[in-house]
């Protein structure tokens, strides 16, 4: 369904870009990751994630605004669910690119240490010395 079917008129990169920007902080994707395991109460999330009350009553107002999370409230406690399922595959489908890239980035290092022309690490090269500890120098 094209998105000015749901109401909006802003172009897809516009709408996706904003998405991207609700999750540009390491606290709102960790609190992702939470979710993805199970709701939460805000007490367990302050106490997973050390923060204040009043830093992920920020955090998680932009996560909502985004439509990522959803809240509803229990008595007087208020639990937080992914909004989608589609969250946590983007969750997942992110650490794959991650993975990806770090496996093509230490490729390209093997690659380069082994081009020729190179000199090979010597195996009887000494070992570089370790840093000292007081405890060290009294033994």
């Amino acid at each position: 369904m094209p998105l000015h079917a749901l109401g909006v008129d802003r172009p897809l990169a516009d709408v996706k870009a904003d998405l991207f920007k609700a999750l540009a902080h390491p606290v709102r994707v960790r609190t992702l990751e939470l979710l993805v395991v199970r709701d939460r109460q805000v007490s367990e999330l302050l106490t997973e994630l050390g923060l204040e009350a009043s830093h992920l009553s920020q955090h998680l107002a932009v996560l909502r605004r985004a439509g990522v999370v959803t809240a509803h409230r229990t008595g007087n406690a208020v639990h937080y669910a992914l909004a989608l399922p589609a969250v946590a595959d983007m969750l997942t489908a992110a650490r794959d690119v991650l993975v990806d890239a770090a496996t093509r980035h230490r490729d390209r290092l093997d690659a380069t240490s082994d081009a020729p022309g190179r000199p090979a690490p010597s195996p009887s090269a000494p070992a570089p010395a370790s840093p000292t500890t007081d405890s060290d120098a009294e033994a």
